[in-house]
């Protein structure tokens, strides 16, 4: 997934944000209103105090002293009572925003097809659905409005200083020349520090979301030290980032203050020397003291602020990349029958992962309704490809699938994932229930017929053996289950959502004779009455089977019934032999 960078103001980033706050435009336009208020309110206390001085204490007048200092509670109170509903309100635009933008992120994300997956590593994703999008939030509640929001109280600042004394005004203002020239170096520099700072955070947590979901294996061949190496390196790296930042931060903000020291410097000492000659009041040179501060904190926080928006730009442009990707299966079917025969033909069908590195060559079989077919072959023959054909998991290049006589293309894309049942070697479990395991968390379905389900393929007892039985926790991954028990979780699946079609990728590997015994009685369970597909390399799961092909570089060179390819004595007899007759 490229890096890509963003600039500070990008009008069709900003575009597409603001499209976001849409649902939200009556929230947005208030809170837009309340950030210009407070602008304008801003210069509000200094001319009070101007006058305060000029009219009530120089020239002694209690009674107006009180109203004046009434005034300025007054002022302050509305103005905290402002300053808290922008805040809140600009937060709340924010977050809501992100959360839309979430969750339209992750359900793009999960139409994406495998290939996608193949080529983008997970821990990148989680960065983008998470971190990039939590970054755009602050664009509305630290970035955009309260930058409008100090601009314009830069502009009224400066317009009531000419208006009380222009030349005052013209000595403050002095050191912005070199403050803007500042500003432009440090927002060139910053830009390029928050580019790697994302970078890098994308690959920390790309790294540690691999190597702690791998762990097993980094203990297993003892890579303890090696990774935690890479991973030092890696973490160096992200702080390194975010040091440049600092480092950034570190050289202009006390510039900010030194130029800002500077004309406070000057306006104090012109200034009094007005004063000597009665050209400037005391009301005044205290009013432009307390300006200074008014203008140079805003143009400091308006360098907050850009680095905001700049983080904000950065994030948005990464995901908006995801949003961009069209890394769909083509979904144009229109066929959903209440149910499918389940008969199944492979014509001349081609398939490659990578363009004319072809898995599936030539391929062509058909599958009667009920019926049981088996494929068998040495890794990397093309077996679980067919799965991912038929699921639609991936597009195939040549050829054409028909189940019932019709492309599987012309089919709902939901309603043939709906109506396959597939179980697969690796089955995975998320951190739930054995209850929310099998349902994948579906209201439809209650305990009764999960247990009724469970009973059928014998994986009831089991359960019941558990802590809370249905609803212990599998933990992540199924990780304290056995791979047996998950598989028989699998089997349950498969089972309560009664499919048209079933597919089995080598159920009965990497379990234990007691568990491959179950999973045998599930097997011609679930498979009764019902097309169904397995993959297998125990063969002794598949001799029932109404027809075995046999693949091989993802060709089909032998099919038969098992007795049939035996009396071949070609490679189903080899595979045959490996396995029963060498034992």
């Amino acid at each position: 997934m490229s890096d890509t960078g963003g600039k500070v103001f990008d009008a069709v980033l900003l575009g597409r944000i603001i499209r976001y706050v849409k649902p939200y435009k009556r929230t947005f336009i208030f809170t837009g209103f309340l950030t210009l208020v407070l602008g304008l309110l801003g210069p509000i206390r200094p001319i009070i105090i101007q006058y305060t001085l000029d009219n009530s204490i120089l020239i002694p007048n209690a009674d107006l002293l009180l109203q004046l200092t009434l005034l300025m509670i007054f002022v302050l109170v509305v103005e905290t009572v402002i300053q808290f509903y922008q805040t809140y309100l600009a937060n709340w635009v924010g977050q809501t925003v992100i959360k839309d933008m979430r969750m339209e992120v992750y359900n793009k994300i999960s139409s994406f097809r495998l290939k996608y997956f193949d080529n983008n590593a997970i821990g990148t994703l989680v960065t983008r659905v998470v971190s990039d999008i939590e970054t755009i939030a602050d664009v509305f509640s630290n970035g955009l409005l309260i930058i409008v929001g100090d601009i314009l109280k830069l502009i009224v600042v400066i317009a009531v200083m000419f208006y009380t004394d222009w030349r005052l005004a013209l000595i403050s203002l002095s050191t912005i020349p070199i403050l803007i020239l500042a500003t432009r170096i440090f927002n060139s520099s910053i830009k390029k520090s928050f580019q790697s700072v994302r970078t890098n955070v994308a690959r920390l947590n790309s790294y540690v979301q691999e190597h702690i979901t791998g762990m097993n294996i980094v203990q297993i061949f003892n890579r303890e030290k090696a990774e935690y190496q890479n991973f030092k390196q890696i973490n160096k790296d992200h702080r390194n980032a975010h040091i440049n930042t600092v480092w950034a931060n570190a050289i202009f903000f006390p510039v900010v203050e030194l130029l800002s020291a500077i004309a406070l410097a000057l306006v104090v000492w012109i200034g009094s020397r007005g004063l000597l000659t009665e050209q400037v009041t005391f009301g005044n040179l205290v009013a432009f003291i307390l300006y200074i501060h008014m203008l140079f904190r805003p143009i400091r926080q308006l360098a907050d602020r850009f680095n905001t928006l700049q983080m904000g730009m950065v994030s948005s442009s990464r995901v908006f990349a995801v949003l961009d990707t069209d890394a769909h299966i083509e979904d144009k079917g229109k066929l959903a029958p209440v149910e499918l025969k389940g008969e199944i033909e492979f014509k001349n069908l081609w398939f490659a992962y990578n363009p004319d590195d072809w898995i599936l060559k030539n391929v062509n079989f058909q599958v009667n309704k009920g019926e049981t077919i088996a494929f068998v072959g040495a890794t990397g023959a093309g077996k679980s490809s067919i799965i991912n054909l038929i699921n639609r998991m991936y597009e195939y290049q040549k050829g054409d699938i028909l189940i019932d006589g019709n492309s599987i293309k012309d089919y709902e894309q939901s309603f043939i994932r709906r109506r396959i049942g597939v179980v697969l070697q690796d089955v995975f479990l998320f951190s739930d229930t054995i209850f929310n395991n099998i349902t994948l968390n579906n209201p439809n379905v209650d305990l009764k017929e999960v247990q009724e389900a469970a009973k059928k393929v014998g994986a009831h007892d089991f359960i019941m053996r558990l802590p809370n039985n249905y609803y212990f926790n599998a933990g992540e991954r199924g990780s304290v289950l056995s791979v047996g028990q998950r598989q028989l979780l699998a089997f349950i699946r498969a089972y309560l959502y009664d499919p048209d079609i079933l597919i089995l990728d080598e159920a009965t590997s990497s379990i234990d004779s007691e568990s491959e015994v179950l999973i045998q009685q599930a097997t011609e369970k679930l498979t009764e009455n019902r097309t169904s597909i397995i993959i297998a390399h125990r063969l002794a799961t598949i001799q029932n089977a109404d027809r075995i092909y046999v693949l091989d570089k993802g060709e089909i060179i032998e099919h038969g019934h098992h007795q049939e390819l035996l009396a071949l004595n070609g490679s189903y007899k080899n595979l045959y032999d490996i396995q029963f007759v060498e034992e």
